[in-house]
């Protein structure tokens, strides 16, 4: 089988990781070929930006011609050290292979299953790309934090805060709205892309699909997502914002830790040969 590496629409920090892609690849005893149609084609990113724009047009042929398309991209335990991989995508949409999987990598992980928090706190809505194929429709990016708020209104009064994302801010009337403050990402310096997603004096975490709702779960914040982000088996409808439910969040957890990988672990193949099920 031939692996089709898109290496030249990567991310500056994207080469480390197709380089252990393509060991990983060889090491299963199948083909590498760059930047050319192959039995398999591998992106990087669902992000139809920058030096990622032209894998929109892969991606979009890909699912024209019923092919499935494994994406490469950062990860969300140890930014820059682990790497999400997936079939068809990078969030619950996608195909990771983790069903039911046990708890074997948390420890690698030093991922902690922490409990709920419950406090009064404010609630804070995480944005994420205007450009991210992670969403259905670009109309549902540009409305999602309007919408939000006005449904968040519908429960409660309490404070809110948006936190756009740090390279793609929506631009609104806050004007139009009581006790809803605008905060800047915070970059950690010395880094290439990581920004402070602290949640002090957050009681509640709402976001579409990206990392942030994620990260909040993991923390114990409760949270409040689409059907489409892999925190959704722990999340509530934001109908519940005030009392939210607090799920056990262990299986959960082990599958999560799936979804994710060290480069040494890339380059053994063993995460690639759990994505090929999907062929099966």
């Amino acid at each position: 089988m031939k692996f089709g590496l898109w290496t030249a629409n990567g991310a500056l920090n994207s080469k480390p990781v197709f380089e252990a892609f393509a060991i990983g690849v060889q090491k299963l005893g199948h083909k590498v070929i760059v930047n050319k149609e192959a039995d398999i084609e591998v992106i990087w990113s669902v992000l139809w930006n920058g030096r990622m724009r032209k894998n929109e047009e892969i991606w979009n042929r890909c699912k024209k011609q019923g092919k499935p398309i494994i994406v490469l991209e950062i990860g969300c335990f140890y930014r820059g050290r682990t790497w999400k991989m997936g079939v068809n995508g990078v969030n619950r949409d996608a195909y990771f292979a983790n069903e039911t999987c046990d708890n074997s990598r948390l420890k690698k992980l030093n991922l902690n299953n922490k409990e709920w928090k419950l406090n009064d706190g404010k609630i804070l809505i995480a944005g994420q790309h205007l450009k991210s194929g992670q969403w259905k429709n670009y109309d549902q990016a540009i409305s999602f934090v309007d919408n939000t708020i006005n449904e968040i209104r519908k429960f409660t009064d309490n404070a809110i805060i948006y936190r756009p994302h740090p390279r793609s801010k929506i631009h609104f009337d806050i004007s139009k709205y009581q006790n809803v403050d605008i905060q800047q990402p915070i970059k950690n310096p010395n880094t290439y892309d990581d920004y402070n997603l602290h949640f002090e004096n957050i009681s509640a975490v709402v976001n579409y699909s990206s990392n942030p709702g994620v990260i909040a779960a993991i923390e114990g914040i409760p949270t409040f997502v689409s059907q489409s982000s892999l925190a959704y088996e722990v999340s509530n409808p934001i109908s519940k914002i005030n009392y939210p439910d607090t799920p056990d969040k262990m299986q959960w957890l082990n599958n999560l830790s799936y979804t994710e990988w060290f480069l040494d672990e890339i380059s053994t193949g063993h995460p690639i040969l759990r994505l090929t099920s999907y062929w099966k």
